[in-house]
């Protein structure tokens, strides 16, 4: 008889009482393994940092059940085509691994590779106005060319915007959900789920038979959050989902973004709100998230016979071209190191050859060749 497979001993510790997240990383971390976990002693485990007596009898005391929930749960997977991603499985979410609090088990139905090179989550209020669903509209419509995974949370508003605008566009869209995959809600949005699961999916922490309580979703925002490289607010209230995933996503690192409303208009409160507390960068078009990310199309070297022949060149700026060119995106500092020139005379050069045309200035001081 075939030992049970690692994933089935996962499933039985996320389901064991009383652990969260955290614990339950720490518990695996000390003994190498989920099923290390469950096969421990109760002294044993109470010497993990977290663990004391409720949750290490918890553990003992809820075994078999939890390993029966766990068969159950794999068996409805199976049946409804659902991936069940753990820490160990390659293709869980890089970027939500990273996080401290991320999910050890998560359920996924779809297509889209949650490890794509770009990710972008969308977040915005439930009651969009005209105004944000047409930033919405246009923004979706200009990530056309970026090869982009969109996220965002399949709730009324902003969120099925986005999520209908990358079926419309082809863009594949991932809906992280506050419940399990045996249900879809809100119920309006069944249509939409099913033509996101063509070029997308469907992703929850939560397993079936979860209903959608009101806690549930504000847990799922860091899932939101955690997917991605930056997170858009594009309209928000100062109360909401979406300033909750806003600031679990500064907490993460990870880049906010928000566009501007009208200061007379309650679902542009919080959006300003975040610009105006430096909690997230100020954007009106897919450019400046370009420009915010460094997602310019992949540069192709030049050839710089022009440069080296150009007269109009003084000898400082031939010598930025070739060195640029030479080390790729390059920072001011080093540059300055390498040239061993006065850091003034180097940004004056570096103006010089921007409005010629033979270098681009990018975030953070960093340049490359044009």
């Amino acid at each position: 008889m075939e030992p049970p497979c690692p994933i089935l001993h996962d499933l039985a510790l996320s389901f064991s009482p009383g652990i969260g997240v955290v614990t339950l990383r720490n518990l695996v971390n000390y003994f190498g393994s989920s099923q290390a976990v469950m096969e421990a002693t109760k002294d044993t485990l109470q010497q993990v940092e977290g663990v004391g007596h409720k949750i290490s009898t918890g553990i003992l005391a809820g075994r078999i059940e939890a390993y029966e929930r766990a068969n159950k749960e794999m068996a409805f997977a199976k049946k409804h085509g659902i991936e069940i991603l753990t820490f160990s499985d390659k293709r869980y979410p890089q970027r939500l691994r990273q996080c401290y609090d991320a999910p050890s088990v998560l359920y996924y139905r779809g297509t889209a590779d949650l490890n794509s090179s770009r990710v972008v989550s969308i977040v915005g209020s439930r009651n969009a106005t005209i105004y944000g669903k047409k930033i919405c509209v246009e923004l979706m419509e200009g990530l056309t060319d970026y090869n982009v995974l969109v996220v965002s949370g399949l709730a009324y508003g902003i969120d099925s915007c986005a999520h209908k605008e990358s079926v419309k566009y082809s863009i594949p869209t991932v809906g992280v959900l506050g419940h399990g995959l045996d249900m879809i809600y809100p119920a309006a949005n069944r249509k939409l789920a099913v033509a996101m699961l063509g070029n997308g999916g469907l992703l929850t922490e939560f397993p079936s038979l979860t209903k959608p309580d009101r806690q549930n979703f504000p847990q799922r925002n860091r899932i939101i959050a955690g997917l991605a490289d930056v997170v858009i607010v594009i309209e928000a209230a100062m109360r909401g989902g979406a300033l909750i995933t806003a600031e679990i996503a500064n907490n993460y690192n990870r880049d906010v973004c928000a566009f501007p409303g009208n200061i007379d208009q309650e679902y542009s409160e919080g959006c300003n709100f975040l610009i105006k507390s430096n909690r997230a960068h100020l954007i009106s078009r897919v450019k400046d998230l370009e420009y915010l990310m460094n997602w310019e199309k992949e540069y192709k070297t030049p050839v710089l016979a022009p440069a080296k022949a150009d007269p109009t060149l003084t000898s400082i700026e031939k010598r930025l071209v070739e060195l640029i060119n030479k080390n790729g995106p390059i920072g001011i500092d080093e540059i300055a190191s390498e040239m061993q020139v006065i850091q003034g005379k180097i940004v004056m050069a570096l103006l010089e050859l921007e409005m010629k045309g033979l270098v681009v200035a990018l975030p953070g001081k960093v340049f490359r060749t044009a």
